[in-house]
């Protein structure tokens, strides 16, 4: 046999493109004012963190807290409209896909978050279930 016939040759391996994961969450632009005013405020060289606990009558909630601007360790940065937020790690399967927003009213305002994950929410919109 000669060395051409005894040579096994590689077949092609096409390399496809891959495209760009969609970012883990996005911030309106009402939450993203909000955030700039709060950072440079009462804020400043903090970051909001989110991780979502154990909690309320439907299992989870969303806990936002103000870290020192590195985070922990594991934390997702997410940067949209010009803003910082951090998301932590374990959270990040519950938060795929969601807007955080600022609704400001006469009795209230505060942060919301429109979630493609939420199957339902308790009575008074404080807890979450997928």
């Amino acid at each position: 046999m000669s060395a051409e016939q005894n040579s096994v040759v590689a077949p092609e391996t096409k390399q496809t493109a891959r495209r760009a994961l969609p970012p883990l969450m996005t911030v309106s632009d009402a939450a993203a004012e909000r955030l700039r005013t709060l950072y440079a405020s009462a804020h400043a060289g903090q970051l909001l963190r989110i991780s979502v606990t154990t909690k309320g009558c439907s299992g989870k909630a969303y806990d936002m807290t103000f870290v020192p601007e590195e985070g922990e360790s594991g934390d997702e940065r997410i940067l949209d409209k010009g803003v910082t937020v951090l998301v932590d790690r374990k959270a990040t399967l519950f938060l795929i896909g969601s807007e955080m927003d600022y609704h400001s009213g006469e009795m209230e305002s505060g942060f919301v978050f429109a979630n493609p994950n939420e199957k339902g929410r308790c009575g008074c919109g404080q807890s979450f279930h997928v």
